[in-house]
């Protein structure tokens, strides 16, 4: 990239973000040799970014609201910290206009494209309007009041927001209007602004798009196309570079077609224009995302780029050259949520007790011979706070084919050591495996397709876990033995009657695991299954002539067994249960630590099964409680506004049976 000879050089920089994304850009200021200044909430004290900087200021507060959303606070940290510039990252004020405003009318660098240009894509009707005078394919705007039922079905969108959060699809004219107000409350509370439109839904759709970065010189690359169309409630999960869809007729269209929407709003800087593209080639802009994306590391990998130090420079004026590299081999990413996607994706909040992912050839740059690319905000010992977005990481492969690429990602994935909490690793390793995800064919109905409940199968079977449990015992009894001050050699550990059998009950997921197990001379009696040794962390097993290696960590009354055979997360249930921890039949216990948005029922009140009750808002999501049968609600002892943990019992519902 060649300099423009101007003196505007960068000396520090100031990331307006957290986690993942801060520590990203953190490395490409190190390689170029500019000091770097963090920010952080009370919540994220102790995360990664914030020790990783040359300095870093406190946002006092938790939410992003009082934090990392306060374009004052940030712009005054950065005067602080004698920061010259600011990159936004991605998500909280990245693609506010208001916010580079200030930050250029405080004499800082703004490393992202012009107020303007964030400005005319911040509204998704106005942006569409703007692509079509431009000649970019577009879906038309439809009008919640005039939609007829043969335009259904339809996608609820927010005008100011991404992210999945304001959209609803709508397959029933009934439903339309609950649809708008719940899209309309929801973009409100995420993006301050309430203002949805509609457009036709394509159910089967593919999510293409394109990487551009543009100087302020007039050059304009489109750097290639990534697919993003295997998604959860709107949100991506898998990301490939290039797409298994697009041809080289297609990829010329989708650049073209880029190029036109960065030219026709002055675009500079690094930023993505999004399509929904058919099977048979056809494509619609959706809208154009005025920052770095998530998925920029596949990119990145295809191309040798690094689209942070290029954000750098552009922001330096230096020039682009005239083309960009070629995208050579295939990357795949995938977000690591703490989520639970059995359970509607529940969110999860708490410690990680051990992120591990194994092979990693490289953390927040290209792996240079290939392999797993690792960015992440957390390590081992990290809290995942109810404040934020749960991902936990993103993990890359590299590799010259696609199915290479899918292989080696998945192969790392199932042998993470991820302990604490649930997450949707396993979900990730069956769609990386899937036949239909290995022939391309991953459009936006995916999980339904394939079945959520088929997907998000752990990988350890039955007999997985039924070993896994036993290993879980074992390890325990020698740790028992190890901390014994007498009669530590005893095999079973000591019992009144010596000839009974050792017995241990675990809870797996939802189920019950029971374990049933005797060490004599002659060694472990259970059928089919010898003991080759045990230690506190390491248990070895022969299983049927084959032997099986289990590693077993403890965490309280958490123990995570981790073998080939897949992981497996256990709770040892207690001998006596405690009367007084019962709760009423009918509770509905808050799946996570959130906040009553809203209350839609009285006590006393009649419902029926599936009835919304009420909505929790956690990690920047809602998330609804419904009846579980018809009744009455007995008991609803919360209000809107108040704050729960995980466990709350939220309401009582007594079924017309009882």
């Amino acid at each position: 990239m060649a300099s423009s000879g101007c003196e505007r050089m960068i000396g520090s920089v100031l990331v307006a973000n957290r986690g993942e994304i801060a520590r990203r850009v953190f490395r490409s200021c190190a390689d170029a040799g500019i000091s770097t200044v963090a920010v952080y909430s009370d919540a994220d004290a102790d995360l990664p970014h914030t020790r990783e900087a040359d300095a870093a200021v406190r946002l006092p507060g938790n939410t992003p609201a009082e934090t990392y959303l306060r374009s004052d606070l940030i712009v005054e940290a950065a005067r602080q910290a004698g920061a010259d510039a600011i990159h936004p990252g991605y998500g909280f004020l990245s693609e506010n206009a208001g916010f580079a405003r200030a930050v250029l009318d405080a004499g800082l660098t703004w490393i992202g494209p012009p107020p303007d240009a964030i400005a005319s894509m911040g509204s998704k009707v106005e942006a569409k309007r703007i692509m079509a005078d431009a000649g970019v394919p577009v879906l038309s705007e439809l009008d919640p009041a005039e939609i007829t039922e043969d335009q259904l079905p339809v996608l609820v969108k927010a005008s100011a927001g991404g992210g999945g959060r304001g959209m609803r699809v709508v397959h029933e004219l009934s439903a339309l209007d609950d649809a708008v107000k719940a899209a309309s409350a929801e973009a409100g509370s995420a993006f301050g602004d309430a203002t949805v439109f509609c457009e036709r839904y394509l159910p089967t759709g593919r999510h293409i798009e394109v990487q551009v970065l543009a100087d302020e010189h007039g050059t304009i690359w489109a750097v290639g196309e990534r697919e993003c169309s295997i998604q959860r409630r709107h949100q991506k999960v898998v990301e490939e570079a290039p797409s298994p869809l697009v041809d080289d007729a297609m990829r010329q269209q989708l650049f073209d077609a880029a190029r036109a929407a960065a030219k026709a709003i002055g675009y500079v800087g690094a930023g993505t224009v999004e399509f929904l593209a058919t099977d048979d080639g056809e494509f619609f802009f959706l809208e154009m995302n005025t920052r770095l994306q998530v998925e920029h590391p596949v990119t990145e990998c295809v191309t040798g780029l690094d689209l942070v130090t290029l954000q750098l420079r552009i922001a330096e004026s230096d020039r682009l050259p005239p083309e960009p590299p070629p995208q050579r081999g295939h990357a795949i990413e995938v977000r690591l949520y703490a989520e639970d996607p059995a359970k509607d994706w529940q969110p999860q909040s708490g410690t990680v007790h051990a992120l591990d992912v194994p092979r990693v050839a490289a953390e927040f740059t290209v792996p240079p011979r290939g392999g797993i690319r690792l960015d992440s905000g957390f390590e081992s010992g990290s809290v995942v706070r109810v404040h934020y977005d749960p991902m936990l990481a993103k993990v890359i492969a590299m590799a010259p084919a696609r199915a290479e690429a899918a292989r080696t990602l998945a192969a790392a994935l199932a042998g993470s050591k991820i302990h604490g909490l649930v997450t949707n690793r396993d979900l990730l390793v069956n769609v990386l495996r899937h036949p239909a995800f290995l022939a391309g064919e991953t459009d936006t109905a995916f999980f339904d397709r394939h079945g959520l409940d088929t997907l998000s199968a752990p990988l350890a079977d039955d007999r997985a876990r039924e070993l896994s449990a036993l290993a879980a015992a074992l390890a325990e009894a020698a740790t028992n033995r190890a901390r014994a001050k007498v009669l530590s050699g005893l095999p079973s550990g000591w019992r009144n009657v010596a000839s009974q059998r050792q017995r241990k009950s675990y809870r797996v997921g939802e189920d019950t695991v029971d374990v049933d197990y005797r060490i004599t001379r002659a060694g472990l009696d259970v059928d089919g299954v010898e003991l080759v040794s045990a230690a506190p962390g390491r248990v070895v097993l022969d299983v049927a002539g084959v032997r099986r290696t289990f590693d077993v960590a403890r965490y309280g009354d958490l123990i995570c067994v981790d073998s080939p055979l897949g992981p497996v997360s256990l709770r040892r249930l207690p001998r006596y249960t405690d009367p007084d921890a019962a709760v009423p039949a009918g509770s509905l216990l808050a799946p996570m630590p959130g906040s009553v948005l809203r209350v839609a029922v009285e006590q006393g009140a009649t419902v029926q099964s599936g009835q919304p009750l009420l909505w929790l808002e956690a990690m920047k999501m809602e998330h609804q409680i419904s009846a579980p049968a018809d009744g009455v609600v007995a008991e609803l002892p919360v209000t809107q506004g108040q704050q729960v943990d995980v466990g709350t019992v939220l309401a009582v519902v007594q079924a017309e049976k009882e």
